[in-house]
């Protein structure tokens, strides 16, 4: 079994006649693969990703350098949807078929690697691909022919190409013939259990017509619909425009939320009467802001990329802003409600209901919370919160807040609804002397402000 590529030299061409052309590597395929598909990253995509595979007969290796993360998994412990929990109990019981390990020289014994990592901003906003570069190097180092590797981690347009076509082409293989490339976007969207996910349309581009063929080939095996596109950057692209049609619409929503503020109009009225026209309307809620690492992040790696070539997209920029200062807007609500009341915001006590960046989730990656409880801090308000799915949280400064389990012991004189989880009791809101709703839904609320 041959896992190494073997350089054999061509014929030398006289330099007179013709310049000289570099020594190429040619590739003997690979017979015989342990795994037919190596995940690499188990985080909130990766897991569900591979869980997914093994479920449809796949043998799947999991691949993470973190040990806590392996440990988790192994455990049974990670936050998973319940049918994808159902799903990595049988697949921890099947040790032939799944596997998960840190050893990343263990990528060559799969007929597929998915690169499932994440591809988050910096604090200046500016796209940080360091986990992604590392994670695409590591797998070109461990190539071996007859593998297909597909990149589904949200990035630039041209980045598949940069960080895999050609560090594989200097290793001598050759895309479509000795190697296949491709790039199909994720569409996992943690705590949904409303699609399964062979149901939801794959997107896929290759860097050639066969490339595209083997991607569609592996996806086949874990979804009934697969769209494929042109070229790698269409598919690349395609990630982008989906969350920035999300961003955009999410900023015109909680500007519209100000709008029917200041006109004295309920705001969840009118978007819920907007949406019963099955035409041309897509209902978007405002809400304290945006977090995951999709919407808050994604626009930004166009804006990036399209800055370096001198072009301004003003309706994104300004979205994005939007997005970014809505925390901001949050705390100054705070400070408007409290002082209605006599009471400053420094000294005041304000507890913030639920942190995660959504309902349903213990994820608190880009959670609005983070940044509002550290506003309010700086503010000098005594902060606090609840939610189940966390005992503590880390704040922007790397101060550590731990969790009340009774939040009514701390005797807010505000309460920031923050996340309203569907499985945990809200009905301690009414007793609280002023909750200010960010969800917009707590119509039922004595003593409620809206944001």
């Amino acid at each position: 079994m041959t896992s190494e590529p073997i350089a054999t030299s061509r014929p030398r061409v006289a330099q007179s006649r013709r310049r000289r052309q570099p020594e190429r590597i040619q590739v003997i395929p690979r017979v015989v693969f342990d795994y037919d598909v190596a995940i690499v990253g188990l985080g909130y995509v990766g897991l569900p990703t591979g869980l997914n595979f093994h479920a449809n007969g796949a043998r799947v290796l999991g691949i993470d350098t973190d040990g806590r993360r392996l440990e988790q998994i192994r455990a049974g412990a990670a936050d998973l949807l319940e049918f994808d929990r159902a799903r990595l109990a049988i697949a921890l019981g099947d040790d032939e078929g799944f596997a998960i390990d840190g050893d990343i020289s263990r990528l060559g014994d799969a007929a597929a690697v998915v690169i499932c990592v994440p591809t988050p901003i910096d604090e200046h906003l500016t796209p940080d691909l360091d986990i992604l570069r590392a994670a695409c190097a590591m797998v070109v180092e461990h190539a071996v022919a007859g593998q297909l590797i597909m990149l589904t981690s949200t990035t630039y347009a041209g980045c598949t190409r940069e960080f895999l076509v050609e560090p594989l082409e200097r290793r001598g293989f050759e895309a479509g013939r000795d190697i296949h490339i491709a790039f199909s976007p994720e569409r996992i969207d943690p705590g949904n259990a409303g699609f399964e996910h062979e149901d939801v349309p794959r997107v896929v581009g290759g860097a050639t017509p066969s490339c595209l063929e083997a991607g569609e080939a592996l996806l086949s095996r874990s979804t009934r619909l697969i769209h494929a596109v042109g070229s790698l950057e269409a598919a690349e692209m395609t990630k982008l425009v989906e969350n920035t049609f999300r961003a955009v619409n999410i900023a015109l929503a909680n500007e519209f939320a100000e709008a029917c503020s200041s006109l004295g109009v309920p705001v969840m009225d009118v978007v819920n009467a907007a949406s019963t026209k099955p035409y041309g309307f897509m209902p978007f809620y405002p809400g304290p802001g945006v977090g995951g690492h999709c919407i808050p992040c994604d626009p930004h790696y166009l804006l990036w990329q399209l800055r370096k070539e001198h072009i301004m997209l003003p309706l994104i920029e300004q979205a994005m802003s939007e997005i970014a200062v809505r925390p901001r807007r949050v705390v100054e609500r705070v400070r408007e409600e409290l002082a209605d009341r006599g009471l400053p915001l420094a000294g005041a006590r304000v507890l913030v209901a639920g942190v995660a960046y959504k309902p349903d989730v213990a994820d608190l990656r880009e959670s609005p919370a983070l940044e509002i409880l550290s506003l309010l801090q700086q503010s000098g308000a005594s902060v606090a919160f609840h939610d189940p799915h966390f005992t503590q949280l880390r704040l922007r400064d790397g101060s550590v807040l731990a969790g009340t389990t009774d939040p009514l012991d701390f005797d807010p004189d505000l309460v920031v609804l923050h996340t309203a989880h569907s499985s945990v009791d809200q009905s301690w809101l009414s007793q609280a002397p002023m909750v200010l709703d960010t969800t917009y839904r707590g119509a039922d609320l004595p003593q409620r402000v809206l944001l």
